[in-house]
């Protein structure tokens, strides 16, 4: 119980913030060797934005997600020109179009698929939902890759204060993927790094996520299963049966889980997603229950001013799969932690919103051999704020793909350069 609830998906700092200088930002101007790509990903019926699609350059490895605004930008190496781009989402059909029906922004509407089970499929539905996740758990050795896998991976993180963003990281790591039937840790190497801030929106307090890529590698529940479903914590959840969906015409079963009323350890709740054939995990979304202040304070802040009280009050993770050649590999993560600090003596509390976000990229299996860079191997300790030393060498960026920000953390940046400007 204690890795669980002191997992390092859930370490946080809060510190005292004594000073620190705004970089500027710049732009990328690396286009020789590489076709950009841009769209919106929609509902096809609502004309809704579909978060966290996943946008796959076909017979390669190269993929991106669509942004909280439905946005994504893709880097394509010129050989690949003449290719195609498969984009799909849970519960839509997956649809695939050349790489020339890009020239423009492009928006790409997805049409919902139907669900309905056939006679056959609801006669070999499982009874029990916890005996599907048992089986899913299982799986690792047989449906996820084996071999030494190195992951070209971008990591943002972000802080609000209320609404405004008031921080930015980013880096490209290098995931140097552990197989999944041995209990060898991943390890990461960071490639490169940048931030910008603007602390007059973070007022006397500078937050920091401690753990960085780390935090989000963990989310990888079938790589770590301990830090969310042990032996020993499986009894302590409820599981059921929600409505089926389909994924790349695949039937996928939906399975809610929560702790049960008389556990009072904070646990996790929400929604597996899981392969009705293979049972493989393909998708995960779930919060923490942080209705206990105290110990869900306990898990997550390590260091806070004295005369603050600083608490969580939502949580919110997600991991999604990808599979290539019948073998399912991590391929996105996304951690969101609201937090409010209540000063003694102050009418008015702060909230700050903590934001992490990491896809891989590209991958390739490797051979099993320690980063060429040992200096540059990231601990699961590491902030990575104190890593990153600002947006500089816009050059070295063209190269890789990221995930398009979002329309508020660019024009936060805009501002920022703004004030220097004026100052």
């Amino acid at each position: 119980m204690k890795k669980l609830i002191y997992s390092p998906v859930f370490l946080l700092f809060v510190l005292f913030l004594f000073g620190a200088n705004t970089i500027i930002a710049q732009e990328d101007d690396t286009k020789e060797h590489f076709k950009e790509i841009e769209g919106k990903v929609i509902d096809a019926e609502t004309n809704n934005d579909l978060i966290f699609a996943d946008i796959v350059l076909e017979n390669s490895n190269i993929s991106t997600v669509s942004n909280s605004d439905g946005h994504f930008t893709l880097k394509i190496p010129k050989t690949y020109a003449d290719g195609h781009i498969a984009i799909s989402y849970l519960g839509y059909e997956k649809i695939v179009l050349p790489i020339s029906d890009f020239e423009k922004h492009l928006k790409v509407k997805l049409k919902p698929v139907n669900t309905t089970l056939d006679v056959v499929q609801i006669l070999t539905t499982p009874k029990k939902a916890e005996a599907v996740v048992l089986n899913c758990l299982s799986k690792k050795s047989s449906l996820y890759s084996n071999e030494n896998t190195l992951m070209t991976a971008f990591y943002r993180e972000t802080i609000k204060k209320r609404r405004k963003n008031a921080s930015l990281s980013e880096a490209v790591v290098q995931i140097h993927k552990q197989p999944y039937n041995n209990v060898k840790s991943d390890y990461i190497e960071l490639v490169k790094a940048r931030k910008t801030t603007n602390y007059k929106r973070l007022d006397t307090i500078a937050l920091k996520l401690q753990g960085g890529p780390f935090s989000n590698l963990y989310t990888d529940m079938i790589k770590y299963p301990e830090y969310i479903f042990t032996p020993e914590t499986m009894p302590m959840y409820d599981f059921n049966f929600d409505k089926s969906t389909k994924i790349n015409e695949r039937i996928i079963y939906v399975i809610n889980f929560k702790q049960k009323a008389d556990i009072t350890t904070p646990l996790f709740y929400g929604k597996l997603f899981i392969d009705a054939e293979t049972y493989a995990l393909t998708n995960a979304v779930y919060s923490l229950n942080v209705t206990n202040k105290v110990l869900s304070s306990e898990m997550f802040v390590r260091k806070k001013p004295r005369k603050a009280d600083v608490y969580p009050i939502e949580t919110a993770y997600r991991v999604n799969y990808r599979t290539k050649d019948g073998k399912w590999h991590y391929a996105y993560s996304n951690i969101s932690l609201t937090f409010k600090v209540d000063w003694e003596g102050k009418l008015f509390n702060s909230t700050y919103t903590l934001n992490s976000e990491m896809a891989v990229t590209d991958w390739e299996i490797a051979e099993s051999k320690l980063a060429k860079n040992r200096s540059q191997v990231l601990r699961p300790t590491t902030i990575l704020t104190e890593k990153a030393s600002g947006f500089s060498d816009p050059r070295f960026w063209g190269a890789y793909n990221i995930i398009e920000p979002e329309k508020s953390i660019q024009s936060a940046i805009k501002k920022i350069q703004k004030q220097l400007k004026r100052t």
